[in-house]
Formats: C-alpha cells, sequence, structure tokens
C-alpha cells in the first residue's frame, strides 16, 4: 500500500503505457513517480510552494525550516499540520513567533521546482550561505563506506517501483544506514532525511550522509548547516560544493560506488586500511 495514499494525493500511481525491448511489445502498466505542490506556511503566513514527493512532509517541513535557516533548532517548530487540498497539499507550521518576524527577509518569490536548490532566493547573500565550520564528524571507514552504499539500495523502496527517486540516508559507524527518505528532488530528500533526523533527536555529528545524487552547493550547505560533517554521493562534485566543503572543514566523497571513491575535501576522516597505490 502507498503511504502517502492516506493523504489523497499519492506517491506513484500505474499508467497504461507500451513497451518495446528490441523487436517485442508489450502492453502494460507501470509505476510512475508522483510530484505534488507543497506549500509550506509559518504561523498562518505563506512562504514557498515546492514541488516533492507527497510523502514523509513533517519530516521536509521540518528539515528545510532547519536547513534554510527559518528554525534555529528542532524545539522552535511547535506543530504541523498537513491538509490535502485540490491543487495540492498545505503543510501548516506554527512556529516560535520572533522566528517567524525574520521570515520576510528569506522570503521566496516564485515556485520552487522539483529539487531546486535556491529557487526564489531574492538576494546573492540569501543563496550563498555560508554555514559556520562542522564539528569533529566520525571517521569512516572505507570498507563501512562500501557496505553501507550497498545497503542503501534496499532501502530505496519507491525507487525499486519508479526508478525515478533520489535517496538521502544517514549512516552510523558499526551500525550501517539507520535511516532513509526518498524524493523525486534530491534537495527534498535530504531536507527529509534531515527533519527526521532532528525529529528522533538525533546527534547530526554521530554519523554521515549518503546521497544517490551528485554533490551540488546546496547539499553540503544543508548538512554542513545542521553539523553532519561528510557526505558521500554517487556522483560528481560541484567546483562550488567543493570550495564549500573545504572552507568549513566537511569532508566531501564523490562517485561512491561499490568500491570506488573519490575525497574532494577532507579526506582525514576516511580511514583506509589497505596500502594507497
Amino acid at each position: 500500500m502507498d503511504p502517502a495514499a492516506d493523504l489523497g494525493w499519492p506517491s506513484y500511481r500505474l499508467s497504461p503505457v507500451e513497451r518495446w525491448r528490441g523487436g517485442d511489445h508489450a502492453s502494460l502498466e507501470d509505476c510512475i513517480a508522483e510530484e505534488a505542490p507543497i506549500a509550506l506556511m509559518y504561523n498562518g503566513q505563506p512562504h514557498v510552494v515546492m514541488l516533492a514527493t507527497p510523502l514523509d512532509l513533517e519530516d521536509f517541513a521540518l528539515g528545510f525550516s532547519l536547513t534554510e535557516g527559518i528554525l534555529a533548532s528542532p524545539g522552535e517548530m511547535h506543530a504541523v499540520r498537513v491538509y490535502q487540498r485540490a491543487e495540492g497539499i498545505e503543510v501548516r507550521m506554527r512556529i516560535e513567533p520572533s522566528r517567524c518576524d525574520t521570515l520576510p527577509d528569506k522570503g521566496r518569490n516564485m515556485t520552487g521546482r522539483t529539487g531546486c536548490g535556491l529557487c526564489g532566493a531574492q538576494t546573492l547573500q540569501q543563496a550563498m550561505r555560508r554555514p559556520a565550520p562542522v564539528g569533529p564528524g566520525v571517521l569512516v571507514d572505507a570498507a563501512e563506506l562500501a557496505r553501507c552504499l550497498a545497503e542503501l539500495r534496499g532501502h530505496q523502496r519507491l525507487n525499486r517501483i519508479t526508478g525515478a527517486v533520489h535517496a538521502a540516508a544517514f549512516a552510523v559507524p558499526g551500525k550501517g544506514v539507520v535511516l532513509v527518505r526518498e524524493d523525486i528532488g534530491r534537495h527534498n530528500a535530504l531536507d527529509k532525511l534531515i527533519g527526521a533526523l532532528a525529529r528522533k533527536g538525533t546527534d547530526f555529528n554521530t554519523g554521515f550522509a549518503l546521497v544517490t545524487s551528485r554533490a551540488s552547493y546546496e547539499m553540503v550547505q544543508k548538512c554542513a548547516s545542521v553539523g553532519i560533517a561528510c557526505m558521500a554521493a554517487i556522483s560528481a562534485p560541484t567546483g562550488l560544493a567543493v570550495r564549500l566543503a573545504l572552507d568549513t572543514g566537511f569532508t566531501l566523497i564523490g562517485f561512491a560506488r561499490d568500491d570506488d571513491h573519490v575525497v574532494y575535501a577532507n579526506p582525514h576522516r576516511l580511514i583506509h586500511n589497505s596500502h594507497d597505490s
């Protein structure tokens, strides 16, 4: 059963398709990932509409609020309610009034497209926020990193059905992958993960992030802003991401696939037991 169906907006739908493989043809149904307009509102005030997978939206609301600097801590979020509307979904949050006073300075004047990281930022200062340097973080054994990457594939339920969504995971040395969130947008998946961890009271300094996407500036920014000190991405980083990682002491790993990986910044957190050639 689709866990988002109770919202009235499923995370995937069945669609009739014509499939061709070589010269063989079949008429069948395929699972298509859904995206929905998600309106985020603070103390009755509209803030932004994002396109996202309609799943784990309370996690998304908290994670977005933390990584965007709207909230300084999870305790400043007092309540979250999700409402189905004809045009999409409203997420209404009640937050500390003093934090709501800063919303006009963080205002976004356009819809955030699927997985967009900077959509609607009104100034360069808003777009290029620099997190404080990260803490010591954890040491990650390269062999364990490979095991976690393999383990992550088994947690990607929605992607296994649709082949269209990203995952963000939190792994803890000695425990493996402990939490995964999925979304059609890579930034959304990471916000959902961070929100879920914050709701559980997890110490972000005790693990590292895995993402099934490229490592963009915003992905590093989101992790570093809450205190995650290391991230491994299955694809490449961008130049801005590498520079931000270097500036904040963040360990950035790209092309992490099976036993292969490339460390782009601060390699001291990754342990290699074999002799480097």
